[in-house]
């Protein structure tokens, strides 16, 4: 990514008060962008947003639902970004079992509701829409997942990304070409990072499991998936967006953004890491049936490699650690805007 292209850039970011979408924030202003931020209010009120200040560092925000369509189109239309990135979204594998009316909602007609505004709006050059490693048809082989694979998902999580591929590229073909929209779809591993709040992922759960000083249980400890620092697929997302704005059509197709292979790792190796890092209990093995979980996933990246010049910077034993120390430097009271921004720093001079 280039500084030097964000400066002054007018960005629409949905999903800024989420996980991922706050560490993008974060670098956007920090590079000099104008970015405009849509998404529901935060769940958690010592998530990566609040710590951050992400609210009070951009230039404006709209708290509502990606689905409320008038909204919606008013705030896009207002903020007349150049680059529009998508991350608003139902993030969660079980949270979608739970409830899957608002999964497929949220992350299918939601992408159509935002199509539709961007459809609308002048001035809009380029879009990533932000989708999962999970949205391909898991065949648990030992291959990485191109991104010609088929499209797929057991879980309603899973089927509603691969359903948002499907609709991006509808998109793509019957409406924005036409009218000099690029619009890309871009596929990441299971990130990590300092500020994740979130149920269900495994380094939240160590570390609130390291906070109560309790025991984590693991549901999959022989799970493998492609662990990546959150930086990871951010830095190939804002690369995507800039050969959209710059290079246009070439572009405007399918990307993943995933670790290196040594990097695939299973749960418990994962979880035994962070234990022998910050000196806490072993991980145990959870008792009971659990909702059907895919057991290996790993992405294929050589086309992000080959044609954006991206590439992974962390390891994982460094992510991890990365993310360990801005939990630390939380607990211990330390400025966590100036902390996320020197680890960005960090990982752009990596």
């Amino acid at each position: 990514m280039r500084r030097d292209f964000w400066n002054g850039r007018r960005v629409f970011l949905t999903g800024h008060t989420g996980f991922k979408g706050s560490w993008l924030a974060l670098w956007l202003v920090d590079m000099g962008a104008e970015v405009h931020g849509y998404a529901l209010p935060p769940e958690q009120e010592d998530g990566l947003y609040a710590l951050t200040g992400v609210s009070e560092s951009i230039a404006s925000e709209v708290l509502a639902d990606i689905r409320d369509s008038s909204q919606l189109q008013a705030a896009l239309r207002a903020c007349e970004p150049e680059i529009v990135l998508h991350l608003a979204a139902q993030p969660l594998v079980r949270a979608s079992y739970r409830d899957p009316v608002e999964t497929y909602s949220t992350n299918v007609m939601g992408l159509v509701a935002l199509l539709e505004a961007v459809r609308a709006a002048p001035g809009v050059r380029a879009m990533v829409n932000v989708t999962t490693d999970k949205c391909y048809e898991n065949r648990e082989w030992v291959w990485p997942y191109r991104e010609n694979e088929a499209l797929g998902g057991h879980d309603p999580y899973s089927a509603s990304k691969a359903c948002a591929e499907i609709v991006t590229a509808s998109y793509r073909q019957s409406f924005l070409s036409k009218l000099g929209i690029e619009l890309a779809s871009a596929r990441a591993g299971n990130v990590i990072g300092g500020g994740d709040r979130a149920s269900d992922r495994l380094v939240p759960d160590f570390l609130r499991a390291l906070d109560a000083n309790q025991t984590l249980i693991l549901r999959n400890p022989s799970a493998t998936r492609p662990w990546q620092h959150v930086l990871e697929p951010l830095s190939g997302y804002l690369m995507l967006a800039e050969a959209l704005a710059e290079q246009g059509s070439p572009f405007a197709e399918a990307w993943n953004f995933g670790p290196e292979p040594v990097d695939v790792r299973s749960v418990g190796d994962v979880a035994s890491f962070l234990a022998d890092a910050a000196d806490a209990p072993a991980w145990q093995l959870a008792s009971g049936a659990e909702p059907h979980e895919a057991q290996s996933l790993a992405l294929d990246s050589s086309k992000a490699r080959s044609r954006l010049g991206w590439q992974s910077r962390w390891p994982i034993e460094e992510a991890l650690r990365h993310t360990l120390d801005w939990h630390l430097a939380w607990k211990g009271g330390s400025d966590m805007a100036a902390f996320s921004l020197d680890q960005i720093r960090k990982f752009e001079a990596s």
